[in-house]
C-alpha cells in the first residue's frame, strides 16, 4: 500500500525548518512540512500564513523559531513527531504525557492535547505524578480541569457516609483473612480522617449524627467485650483456666486493641465519657480476666494494651474531661495502681532475664515512655482530688509495697504532707464560723 504522507526529518521534501531554542543555548533543527504543521497546529498555521510577515527564510525553506525551556525540549520534539504519526500516549507514561500535553497546548495541537488529556485522566497515578499534575494542569485552561476530578473534594454527606460505614467495619467482631485486613485498614484511615494537621479533619468533630452512630457502634463493641469477660469469669468459677488457651488470649488481645483504638477516636470526637464510665465499672473484671488467661509473662502485649486503655481513661478523668464521683475515682486508681505495679515488675523481670535474647518480647521502652508517664501522671492527679483520708489509705498501701517505685506517687505524697501540715491554719476560718453559728 502506497503512502504519500511525508516524514519528519526528510530534508528532500521539507519546506520548513522548526528551530527549537532554549535560554541555555540549545538549538534543535527539525525538517518539517508546512502542510502537516498547519493542519495539526493552529500555532504553525498562523506562523506560516501570509498574515505573519516576519517568517524567516533559511536557504530555500521557511524557518519558524520556537522558544522553550530546557526541560520542555523533549516534549516539544515529541509533539511535533506526533503530528506525523499516531502513537499511544501510554508509551510516554503519565509524566511524559503531561509534558507532551503542555507542549501540544502551547502549539495549538488540539488532537494531540485531547489524546494526552484522555490518557492522563484515565491512567493510575503515583504521588509524584499527582504533584506534577497539580502544578501543570491548572495553567492549561478550563477544558483540561477534568483531569483533576479524582483530586477534588466531595460533598460532606458522602464523606460522612463513608466514615460511618468504615467505623462499623472497624468495630466489628474479630475476623480472619481479608475481613481482618479491611478492619485494620478502616481503623487506620478513620484515625487519619479525624487527624488535624496541616489540613482540617474530613469530618466535622461536632457532627451530632456522626456522634450518635459512633456511640451506637461503640456500645455494641463494649457489650460484646462485657459478654466475653463474663464468659471467662464464669468458666473460671466452674473450671480453673490453665492460662495457655491461645484462642481466648487472642480474642482478649483483639478486644483490648479495639477498645484502645476506640479511645483514640472518642478522644478526637470529645466523647470519652462513655468509655470512661464503662471502664470504671468493668476494671475489676478486666484485671481478673487478664490474670486468668494471661498469667505471668504470658500475653505481655495484651497487658500493655490494657495499661494503654487505662492510661487514656485515667487521663480523661484527671484532666476533668469526664467527671466521676469520689468513690468511683478512688476505686479506679486503687485497681490500676495495683495492676500497674504488677505489670511494671513483670517487665523489669523479663528485661533482666531475657536482655540478651533478640527475639524476646521486651516492650519496656514503650511502657516507660508516653504510656507509663501518662498513667503515673493521671494517677497522681486523681489521688490528689480525693479526700485526705482516702489519700492516706492509698499512700500507706503504696509505701508498704515492695514495688514502691511502681507507680511513683512521690508527688502525691509530698502534696499530701504539705496539705495536712497546713490544714488547721488554712481552714481555721471554718472553726470561727462554727462558733458563731
Amino acid at each position: 500500500m502506497r503512502t504519500d504522507r511525508p516524514k519528519i526529518g526528510d530534508q528532500a521534501t521539507s519546506d520548513v525548518v522548526v528551530r527549537l531554542r532554549t535560554p541555555e543555548g540549545r538549538d534543535e533543527w527539525l525538517y518539517c512540512h508546512s502542510a502537516v504543521l498547519a493542519a495539526g497546529s493552529t500555532y504553525f498555521a498562523d506562523r506560516l500564513s501570509d498574515a505573519w510577515p516576519t517568517c524567516q527564510i533559511l536557504g530555500s525553506r521557511y524557518c519558524v523559531e520556537v522558544y522553550c525551556q530546557e526541560l520542555d525540549l523533549s516534549s516539544q520534539v515529541t509533539a511535533l513527531r506526533l503530528l506525523y504519526t499516531t502513537e499511544p500516549c501510554s508509551r510516554f507514561g503519565v509524566r511524559g504525557a503531561l509534558g507532551v500535553l503542555q507542549a501540544a497546548v502551547n502549539l495549538g495541537c488540539a488532537q494531540i492535547a485531547a489524546a494526552c488529556a484522555g490518557y492522563i485522566e484515565s491512567a493510575p497515578w503515583d504521588e509524584a505524578d499527582e504533584e506534577e499534575i497539580l502544578r501543570t494542569v491548572p495553567c492549561l485552561g478550563a477544558q483540561y480541569e477534568c483531569i483533576l476530578a479524582r483530586l477534588r473534594p466531595i460533598d460532606p454527606a458522602a464523606v460522612t457516609g463513608i466514615f460511618l460505614s468504615a467505623f462499623r467495619h472497624a468495630t466489628r467482631s474479630s475476623a480472619a483473612g481479608p475481613a481482618r485486613e479491611l478492619k485494620s485498614a478502616a481503623q487506620e484511615q478513620l484515625e487519619y480522617m479525624l487527624t488535624e494537621d496541616d489540613d482540617a479533619p474530613l469530618i466535622a468533630l461536632d457532627n451530632v449524627n456522626v456522634k450518635s452512630q459512633v456511640k451506637d457502634c461503640v456500645t455494641g463493641l463494649l457489650s460484646r467485650f462485657s459478654d466475653f469477660l463474663n464468659s471467662i469469669l464464669t468458666k473460671r468459677k466452674e473450671t480453673p483456666l490453665v492460662g495457655d488457651d491461645g484462642e481466648l488470649q487472642q480474642e482478649l488481645h483483639t478486644f483490648v486493641c479495639d477498645v484502645s483504638w476506640v479511645c483514640q477516636i472518642l478522644s478526637k470526637l470529645e466523647m470519652m465519657k462513655c468509655i470512661v464510665l464503662y471502664w470504671a465499672g468493668v476494671s475489676p473484671d478486666v484485671v481478673e480476666a487478664v490474670e486468668a488467661i494471661c498469667p505471668g509473662y504470658n500475653c505481655l502485649k495484651t497487658r500493655l494494651k490494657v495499661v494503654e486503655v487505662s492510661a487514656k481513661v485515667l487521663e480523661a478523668v484527671a484532666f476533668g474531661n469526664t467527671v466521676l464521683p469520689t468513690e468511683k475515682r478512688r476505686h479506679l486508681v486503687n485497681v490500676w495502681i495495683a495492676f500497674a505495679r504488677t505489670m511494671k515488675s513483670l517487665i523489669v523481670q523479663v528485661d533482666c532475664e531475657e536482655d540478651d535474647d533478640g527475639d524476646a518480647e521486651t516492650p519496656k521502652a514503650n511502657l516507660e515512655n508516653e504510656v507509663w508517664q501518662g498513667l503515673e501522671s493521671a494517677i497522681v492527679s486523681i489521688v490528689l482530688t480525693l479526700p485526705s483520708n482516702s489519700q492516706a489509705e492509698i499512700l500507706s498501701e503504696w509505701l508498704q509495697s515492695k514495688h514502691v517505685r511502681y507507680p511513683d506517687l512521690t508527688e502525691a505524697f509530698e502534696a499530701w504532707c504539705y496539705r495536712l501540715k497546713v490544714a488547721k491554719r488554712r481552714l481555721s476560718f471554718l472553726s470561727d464560723i462554727d462558733r458563731v453559728s
